[in-house]
């Protein structure tokens, strides 16, 4: 089983996140969840770049292929693997949640602020039910670290805000609720980037309804 890699990124993609990293001659696919990705371009780290990564490694007899899930700090993979305990939440799924800093997400869990946790990809309301009911308590110390500050809740309300005003655009323009909030989403799984932008993310939804 593989715990951790240092190495060379080989290659390195936005989306969905992912890196190639080479150690010992060998390159290993590495999933990426969004936070860090965006924390590995912060800090200029891209190809060709030197890289250290906390490694969760997942096989289940289900799903023979490995599948290995990168962070930069232990505190991370460890609420990552408290996350993947909720029922209904494998690691593909939590790794996609994870586009915040995972402070930021705890402290959301410690204070049962299910909207917040609405506002990761993929969890709905009943997900962000489960969640708190099962980590509550749990996560306090992760919710405390360090990197928990106002730009983190800042940047949760002004997703919220962009995914709400992009739906209303929509209702606006005659689409019905549920399907203005189907391609709002699908938008933002297309491009994650346009997450806080409510022009991008309009453009986004008409951009793909063009034909192909």
């Amino acid at each position: 089983m593989i715990n951790y890699i240092t190495g060379f990124i080989r290659s390195l993609t936005r989306e969905p996140g992912r890196a190639v990293v080479v150690a010992g001659g060998v390159g290993y696919e590495i999933s990426l969840p969004t936070y860090v990705y965006q924390s590995l371009a912060n800090d200029g780290i891209g190809p060709g770049s030197e890289v250290e990564l906390e490694i969760y490694y997942h096989v289940t007899d289900r799903q023979p292929k490995p599948m290995l899930v990168g962070f930069r700090h232990p505190t991370e993979k460890a609420f990552f693997e408290q996350l993947i305990q909720v029922e209904g939440i494998g690691p593909a799924k939590a790794a996609a949640a994870l586009v915040f800093p995972v402070s930021t997400i705890a402290s959301a869990i410690e204070t049962e602020d299910l909207g917040s946790l609405q506002r990761l990809p993929g969890i709905g309301s009943r997900a962000a039910q489960k969640i708190v009911a099962t980590l509550r308590g749990k996560v306090a110390a992760t919710a405390l670290l360090q990197d928990v500050n106002i730009s983190g809740e800042t940047q949760i309300q002004q997703v919220a805000d962009a995914r709400a005003e992009a739906v209303e655009a929509l209702v606006t323009l005659g689409y019905r609720s549920v399907e203005a909030q189907d391609k709002v989403e699908n938008a933002i799984r297309n491009n994650s980037d346009i997450v806080d932008d409510v022009q991008k993310l309009m453009r986004e939804v008409f951009k793909a309804q063009l034909p192909k």
